[in-house]
């Protein structure tokens, strides 16, 4: 039984390392990449729309309502980013039906990479907003004591993200494992239903906490009150 999907090796040669976690990434970003390509091929700006365009700006149009609820007033400035987290973690989710597939965010480099993703755009997007002379001071209030404490805090956060989704979507994983070496097939078909179900819950929570770093630091010191808390 592997405990993640760096254990199973595909290919080794001296340093370099094919294993599956790098294989399934890269193969998700593939599928994200055409499905994308695929769905917006024939997009219009004239009428009539085809009924999928519709659908697919009603999506998009409730996700970045969302986003506006958080805190960030122009959400298609940061959808594209978002979105593709959202849909990275809820794709590697959904592909565990597939038999012989391991989620890569099974994976504690995979969550951590996805983490330092939010660590470094959180700062981006803040300077982009308030420019980097009016974001670095946002690091020294109320005081300048508060310095050393606002940058521990961006780093301890960066690893609960990445701890807390390897956590939940590892433990998933081992369960069905588990319950497939040592019970009928039924259960284990239950349990993966909540697996994906967990999943979904998770890509979303990892979403929703990137958008509040994001907003918070898009925010001038006025108005930072006004961005939604985190979810615990």
């Amino acid at each position: 039984m592997r405990l993640t999907p760096d254990s199973w090796i595909f290919w080794q040669y001296g340093f370099f390392t094919l294993n599956a976690t790098i294989l399934f990434t890269w193969i998700l970003i593939a599928l994200l990449t055409l499905g994308a390509a695929l769905i917006t091929h024939r997009l219009t700006t004239n009428h009539p729309r085809s009924g999928w365009q519709n659908l697919l700006e009603i999506v998009v149009t409730a996700i970045m309502s969302q986003i506006k609820d958080v805190g960030l007033n122009n959400p298609s400035q940061h959808i594209s980013f978002l979105g593709t987290l959202f849909l990275f973690i809820a794709t590697a989710t959904i592909a565990t039906v597939i038999p012989g597939y391991e989620p890569p965010t099974a994976s504690l480099s995979t969550t951590a990479a996805l983490a330092l993703c939010v660590l470094v755009a959180v700062p981006c997007f803040g300077i982009s907003s308030q420019g980097i002379k009016a974001y670095l001071k946002s690091y020294m209030q109320p005081t300048a004591i508060m310095l050393p404490f606002n940058l521990i805090s961006e780093v301890s956060r960066t690893m609960a993200l990445a701890v807390r989704l390897f956590g939940n979507m590892m433990s998933g994983a081992m369960i069905i494992a588990i319950l497939l070496s040592i019970t009928p097939f039924i259960f284990p078909i239950v349990m993966t239903l909540l697996g994906l179900l967990t999943g979904m819950v998770q890509a979303y929570i990892f979403t929703i906490l990137a958008t509040v770093y994001i907003a918070a630091a898009s925010s001038s010191t006025a108005d930072k009150h006004t961005v939604t808390k985190a979810p615990s």
